[in-house]
């Protein structure tokens, strides 16, 4: 199949810069140091390919995305990194699974459910999840006392992640991290889960990175100077273009994660509206209505969940046809 084949809009990995990605984060964390967030891909073959440069263990963020995992033989050690109130379905799974808690009712969950081992997951900043570093030793008592196994930490510095200014982010990370470490010391476990693509390289206080994202890269990830190329395009047909030197693809909000920002297309150009089903642009170049344009888009994990299927491609052929296979709850 060649990429002009392909019904749009469809999701391309162009397979050299994938290829440059896993191998480069495989150098800078290899093994258990990575944890690969399947959230930013949500499919299998894809992990098969990160599990294929060492990477075994992983960061699951669904009840889905872990039996997904499971049921694809990736289920040497997944972390669900996100707190469930209903686990019998993780504790019926033939894998190792490791589900968060920062509550008395998701370690009480966690127990009902049959699953054996937790980490406590601390607030380092984030307002999302996550229990206050001073009160996780009191949660892990309850879990060991509950028959669970507490593993470690884990605390999230996204509000970090992103931030353009390199000496900022690292400051930033130093204090996130201080709190994790505050709370370890009284949870204790062998494991502390932290990190993101954004501070991969910066959180040397984690013993394990849960980065997702540098495997196919995004505009938000693009502007932090980090050593992985963008990958992951939307491809669409410009199927008007106005004599004002506006043209529209067919590749909307439906098809694009917006909550960073507007897309950037391929070689350059002005995005002025995206709709529902619409890209409305003003390209570097003059485009015709028929040709294809390549899509970036500025989140990389709600793009990907948009879509049923990502093709690997190299030029313009396309090498092999995944399917998305972990969206959904």
């Amino acid at each position: 199949m060649r990429i002009g084949d392909l019904q749009t809009p469809a999701l391309l990995v162009d397979a050299g810069a994938f290829e440059h990605n896993l191998a480069t984060m495989a150098e800078a964390l290899p093994g258990a140091r990575l944890r690969p967030h399947v959230k930013a891909h949500k499919t299998t073959a894809l992990a098969a390919r990160q599990a294929a440069h060492g990477h075994r263990t992983f960061t699951c963020a669904t009840i889905r995305e872990v039996e997904g995992m499971a049921a694809a033989g990736l289920g040497d050690d997944l972390l669900l990194a996100n707190e469930v109130l209903d686990a019998s379905r993780l504790g019926r799974l033939d894998a190792r699974v490791t589900v968060a808690v920062d509550s008395p009712e998701t370690v009480e969950a966690a127990s009902r459910g049959g699953v054996k081992e937790v980490l406590v997951d601390v607030n380092v900043g984030l307002p999302r999840c996550g229990i206050a570093p001073e009160k996780a030793g009191e949660l892990a008592e309850l879990a060991r006392s509950r028959g669970l196994q507490v593993r470690g930490v884990m605390g999230y510095e996204g509000h970090v992640v992103g931030l353009p200014d390199r000496a900022l982010r690292t400051e930033l990370v130093s204090e996130a991290m201080a709190l994790l470490l505050q709370a370890h010391a009284d949870v204790g476990g062998e494991v502390i889960s932290a990190g993101g693509t954004g501070t991969y390289d910066l959180n040397t206080w984690a013993n394990e990175i849960q980065a997702g994202s540098y495997a196919l890269m995004d505009t938000a990830y693009g502007k932090l100077e980090l050593p992985f190329q963008q990958a992951v395009y939307v491809l669409a047909t410009v199927i008007s273009a106005s004599p004002g030197g506006y043209v529209v693809a067919d590749c909307g909000l439906k098809a694009l994660g917006m909550d960073h920002g507007k897309p950037d297309l391929e070689g350059g150009g002005q995005v002025l509206i995206v709709s529902d089903e619409h890209l409305t642009v003003v390209p570097a170049n003059p485009y015709r209505v028929g040709e294809r344009v390549r899509v970036i888009p500025a989140h990389v994990d709600p793009t990907v969940a948009y879509h049923q299927r990502m093709h690997l491609v190299r030029g313009d052929e396309v090498l092999e046809s995944w399917e998305v296979d972990l969206r959904g709850w």
